[in-house]
């Protein structure tokens, strides 16, 4: 007998109440678009989305039809249709169909069923995750992970409303209409701009700060895996209520009106923030009727229109991916007016402010500002390379970058087996199609075409001839597409005031390459040394929000350890390689060679070099020293590391960026 899994109950989910009110209202109205939660892991974001299913009323579908279809209104061009007026039908629990980020394409959109066609059944088509997702919940969790192809055949089933499958031989199309719900950690990555407005609300999620909330949560939760059955069971009232006061609203939403007034508030509020397009005016008036339904209301009010756009509008504010969504409730209050009374039916207090202390807060202007701190903790003024006392520490500045420009496209000469991306050529899970290989030696989609061939082949040398497939036949497709990659920056930020200038610079660029490295899905990383060591001051991301902080409160100033800068690239490179071994990785060193740690500094830095060439590393060597009468010791190093040399006097980031693209190219 198949054991039953207990899911978590909707109603014990405690301390995430602009969450709870998100699914809800979706469940309410699932024409707003779903929900996009952002949060730090641990934060019950996966339990309280796979909870929200069971609040649903059943849905009634056409019996032994695989899509879903409406009996009162069937898809005409439903693959297993036509259904005649007199089909049976059954009713069924709301699915929630999850889809893997690793998942392939005929997985999600399915494809040509193999059993039969090997056994002479003819052609069939296997329905994938989007079939079964119609009229339910898609849930995509670490959605921002999720790679290109499947978010582009995302977009079009969210756009259409179906999704269309040209492959294998087959070519039909076929109803895909369901709420979208993605759970994403955003220091992990953001998610491409055309998918993002495609979620109809987001909420930003953290734990709890309140000792005796986080206290509770825990409790629940122990109780809960310690026995689910009887956690369950405690709850079963309240999750019968909820699910009873959803149905009541799903019913009593075509009932509301949303008047004149409430339409010119929701119109003011999405022009006051400056969204893009209209799919925020709709998402907003269509969350708020659902809000006033939600509420027993007949009539949308501004509390409801409040509760709406602090869903709706947060992630539409993003002008750039260096801005942080969020919502400024000093301006909702403005636009608005007085906060109504959101009465007492109205949970999570009908879109009211923030707790004080909760994740929507503003965060005052001075607070944990780098920038505010003096720049010399002693109050000393000394020379920017003078050599620091033992009980004073080294002067340190702070310099915030300037305005990123769009970096120009470089790409890693030949072809990898990296992730999948949008930079250098590679094999791929995705592309077009090069060559096949025996179904056993590769994971592309199957070849239909050569599989064919090989079938052929075999049947041509048989007595007599005849056309059969067998499992030997089969051909996978060897797909060449575009990967991803991981550029390292290694930067000199010791204290002259030359590199108080480059730094000014190099941050510049450091965030022109994460704003491309966004749009193409690679990882930048950032390694900087000064005064005794070396740090590695941003991992390799590619969550350009994490990265601007970083960058903007990097300091410079202090003596220059090279050797320590370059043995910690190093080991960052290693422990990369370790960690995805098929993305290629370019270091590049910012410097002008000097070593100024110590006497035996610079015998130090040159067998880092030489480290850094027997482990094979494509690097590039930016010269950063100025003057009339220079010293060479960037060029000197470069040979000793087997790297490409530029000299860039006045280090510009054009500059920085221009010699990357021309370096990377060339190195395979």
């Amino acid at each position: 007998m198949e054991e039953r899994v207990h899911v978590y109950p909707f109603s014990a989910v405690v301390g995430s109440d602009d969450l709870m009110l998100a699914l809800i209202l979706t469940g309410v109205s699932p024409e707003i678009g779903g929900v996009l939660v952002r949060g730090e892991k641990g934060t019950a974001k996966s339990t309280a989305v796979r909870a929200q299913a069971a609040l649903l009323p059943p849905v009634t579908v056409v019996a032994d039809c695989r899509f879903s279809c409406d009996p009162a209104a069937p898809d005409p061009a439903c693959p297993d249709g036509p259904h005649p007026p007199s089909a049976a039908s059954v009713s069924r629990p709301v699915r929630l169909v999850e889809l893997p980020v690793g998942a392939g394409e005929d997985r999600v959109v399915g494809s040509l069923h193999l059993e039969k066609a090997l056994s002479g059944g003819g052609v069939e088509y296997e329905p994938g995750l989007l079939a079964r997702a119609h009229r339910g919940i898609l849930y995509v969790d670490e959605v921002n992970l999720l790679h290109d192809h499947l978010v582009d055949l995302l977009l079009d089933a969210a756009a259409m409303g179906r999704a269309t499958v040209e492959r294998d031989g087959v070519s039909l199309t076929h109803a895909a209409r369901f709420s979208l719900v993605g759970t994403m950690n955003p220091e992990e990555g953001e998610l491409r701009p055309q998918l993002l407005d495609r979620f109809g609300l987001s909420v930003e999620v953290a734990a709890p700060r309140d000792p005796a909330l986080r206290v509770e949560i825990v409790r629940r939760r122990l109780a809960f895996d310690a026995d689910p059955e009887g956690f369950t069971a405690a709850y079963a009232a309240a999750e019968r209520e909820l699910s009873e006061r959803v149905a009541a609203a799903r019913a009593r939403l075509p009932e509301v009106v949303l008047g004149e007034d409430a339409l010119l508030a929701v119109a003011e509020v999405c022009a006051a923030f400056d969204v893009d397009g209209m799919r925020a005016d709709l998402v907003c008036a269509r969350a708020a009727v659902a809000h006033a339904a939600w509420c027993g209301r007949t009539e949308v009010t501004r509390a409801d229109v409040r509760a709406a756009a602090r869903l709706a509008l947060p992630h539409r504010r993003r002008r750039n991916p260096f801005d942080s969504p969020g919502m400024d409730e000093d301006l909702l209050d403005e636009v608005l007016g007085d906060d109504p009374d959101p009465g007492p039916d109205d949970p999570g207090g009908g879109g009211g402010p923030a707790p004080e202390d909760g994740p929507d807060s503003p965060v005052p202007s001075d607070a944990g500002s780098a920038s505010s701190a003096p720049a010399d903790p002693s109050g000393a003024s000394a020379p920017p390379d003078a050599e620091p006392r033992p009980d004073v520490p080294a002067p340190v500045s702070v310099t915030a970058p300037e305005e990123a420009y769009r970096a120009r496209l470089f790409t890693v000469a030949g072809t990898g087996n990296g992730t999948l991306g949008r930079r250098s050529r590679a094999v791929t899970t995705a592309g077009r199609t090069v060559g096949d290989v025996p179904a056993d030696r590769g994971t592309g989609p199957i070849h239909l075409a050569a599989t064919v061939r090989a079938a052929a082949l075999r049947s041509a040398a048989s007595r007599p001839a005849r056309l059969s497939l067998v499992p030997a036949d089969l051909r996978r497709a060897v797909l060449e597409g575009r990967e991803s990659n991981l550029v390292l920056l290694c930067v000199d930020a010791s204290g002259s005031m030359a590199a108080r200038r480059r730094m000014a610079q190099v941050k510049t660029a450091v965030l022109a390459l994460l704003l491309d490295a966004y749009r193409r899905r690679d990882r930048v990383g950032l390694v900087t040394f000064r005064d005794r060591d070396a740090t590695l001051v941003l991992p390799p991301t590619g969550s350009v929000d994490v990265a601007a902080a970083r960058l903007r409160e990097l300091p410079a100033g202090g003596r220059t350890p090279l050797a320590e800068g370059l043995l910690e690239a190093a080991e960052t490179l290693r422990r990369e390689r370790l960690r995805d071994p098929d993305r290629r990785a370019l270091l590049v060193v910012v410097t002008d060679g000097r070593a100024t740690a110590g006497p035996a500094a610079v015998e130090r830095s040159l067998r880092a070099a030489d480290h850094l060439a027997r482990e094979g590393v494509a690097a590039l060597v930016i010269d950063s020293e100025t003057g009339r009468f220079r010293m060479g010791l960037a060029a000197a190093l470069a040979r000793r590391m087997g790297a490409e040399y530029t000299h860039v006097g006045e280090v510009s980031a054009e500059s920085i960026t221009s010699a990357v693209a021309e370096a990377t190219g060339r190195a395979a």
